[in-house]
């Protein structure tokens, strides 16, 4: 039965795949390759995340060994990964965004007529506006990506698997990994005036992501007030594979008798999450409210 159910969702996920969300998620890719490969690399600055560590490789490695190889080669496990909790739209999304980004990285650092070898082509050897201006037109790419469907990078999948699974949020798991990230390149070069540098890369890039997707980092309430309670629930159970809880109520001003479902979802499933409940109930209201913490005692 649970086979059966799974083969429903993907199905319905494949579905779900629009054309102008993969227009969408190019530029995205395209954006984020731009901001990486022209002012970032040349300088030897760090991305965060998978990016960042994608980089690292790619000076400790032969020429052969590439940052468009790394991205590859280091994100696709992570996503196929996810799948179950990401969902098939999602996943899909985030493979095409990267192998974009790999793809624009390739073109931009070894086949285009443009000098990254030593300074950035925009902004020179000035590290401060490489961080920074790279900082935010990747932010501005990864953000993108988050707003049509998919993320650009695999920390991103990490840190929804496995945040809540060591008691920790989403933002803090992302910023453990990016400052051990920034310590082994420290370490690496032995320097640490280029891993400083790149703290304001993921400074600036985390802020505009979040200015793009509005806090995708958090988790969401969504408070839905519907007169299917049971039906819808199933749904959500079986889309998300979490359960909610149902809570009676009565309008205000109607006085009838409705149900609350009281579910929390990540920032990557709000549009999937609007989309289940207006197929079932198209009358139902739903309140979306960002979640600081979750605080629960896991099962022993």
């Amino acid at each position: 039965m649970k086979q059966k159910g799974q083969k429903r969702v993907f199905k319905r996920e494949w579905k779900e795949l629009r054309w102008r969300n993969f227009l969408f998620l190019t530029a995205a890719g395209m954006i984020n390759a731009f901001g990486v490969s022209l002012f970032l690399f040349p300088v030897k600055l760090y991305d965060s995340g998978i990016s960042g560590l994608s980089m690292l490789l790619d000076q400790l490695t032969p020429s052969a060994f590439t940052l468009s190889m790394f991205l590859i080669v280091l994100n696709f496990p992570i996503f196929i990964f996810g799948l179950k909790k990401q969902g098939l739209a999602f996943t899909v999304s985030s493979l095409y965004a990267i192998v974009v980004y790999s793809l624009a990285s390739f073109l931009i650092l070894h086949i285009l007529p443009i000098d990254v070898n030593f300074v950035s082509p925009l902004a020179g050897t000035d590290l401060l506006l490489c961080a920074v201006f790279g900082g935010v037109i990747s932010g501005i790419g990864s953000g993108l990506t988050i707003r049509f469907g998919g993320a650009i990078d695999g920390l991103d999948v990490l840190s929804v698997v496995f945040a809540k699974r060591i008691g920790i949020s989403i933002g803090t798991f992302v910023m453990i990994f990016n400052t051990l990230l920034y310590i082994v390149c420290g370490i690496v070069i032995r320097s640490w005036i280029l891993p400083l540098y790149s703290i304001v890369t993921y400074y600036v890039g985390s802020k505009t992501i979040d200015f793009i997707v509005e806090g995708f980092d958090r988790s969401v309430c969504a408070m839905i007030v519907t007169n299917k309670a049971q039906e819808l629930s199933a749904a959500l159970s079986e889309n998300f594979r979490a359960g909610g809880t149902i809570v009676s109520a009565t309008g205000g001003y109607s006085k009838d008798e409705k149900q609350i479902i009281y579910f929390i979802v990540n920032h990557f499933q709000i549009n999937k999450l609007k989309k289940v409940v207006m197929d079932i109930d198209d009358n139902a209201f739903i309140s979306l409210q960002n979640v600081s913490e979750i605080v629960r005692r896991l099962a022993q």
